[in-house]
Formats: structure tokens, C-alpha cells, sequence
């Protein structure tokens, strides 16, 4: 039996695929729809982060979702996600509201 160290052996569990760590972030459109009927956002910590139920694939993790409040828009990023497995393009998430400080 041979219980020798390599490497080598390991060195592909090692190495992060270039693709995954240059994808971008995608902005998500929500605010032309309605609040109670299309989804609901329940704002938690004075407004600074909220949770979301909605319909839609393709959402990620530090994806932005655009909301609107009366005629005011918020950004909010994605800290978590979790999709509902019927109907599968339901989700749950956690948000947390961009400052923009421009």
C-alpha cells in the first residue's frame, strides 16, 4: 500500500474555473410590477434590507433588484436565495438595499 503525498494528485480540486469568477451581477427589473399581486417585500431594519417572494428565473445571489416605492426606486442586492420547488421559478430572498453615495 502506498500512502504517499502527491501534489499533484490534489491540484484540480485546487484551481477555480475562470468562467464562474468573472460572471457579473444582473439587474432585475421589478419595479413596473405590483407590490401585493406580483410580489411582496416586507422591509425589515429601518428599510435597509427586506424579504422578498417573487416569480422569476435566473436570479442570484449579489444580483440586483430594482423596486419601486410610490414614484421612488430602490436598489437592492441579493445576499440569499432560495427557489420553491413548485412552482420552480417562485423564490424567497433576503435583500439588502444599495446606498448610493454619489
Amino acid at each position: 500500500m502506498n500512502l504517499s503525498f502527491n501534489f499533484f494528485n490534489w491540484l484540480p480540486l485546487l484551481v477555480i474555473p475562470t468562467n464562474e469568477s468573472q460572471q457579473k451581477q444582473k439587474i432585475h427589473d421589478y419595479s413596473q410590477f405590483i407590490t401585493g399581486r406580483d410580489y411582496v417585500f416586507e422591509s425589515i431594519n429601518q428599510g435597509l434590507e427586506g424579504h422578498m417572494t417573487g416569480v422569476g428565473k435566473g436570479i442570484k445571489p449579489c444580483d440586483y433588484i430594482i423596486l419601486r416605492s410610490e414614484s421612488e426606486l430602490s436598489r437592492y442586492q441579493v445576499e440569499e436565495i432560495d427557489y420553491y420547488a413548485d412552482p420552480p421559478e417562485m423564490w424567497m430572498a433576503l435583500l439588502k438595499k444599495v446606498i448610493d453615495n454619489s
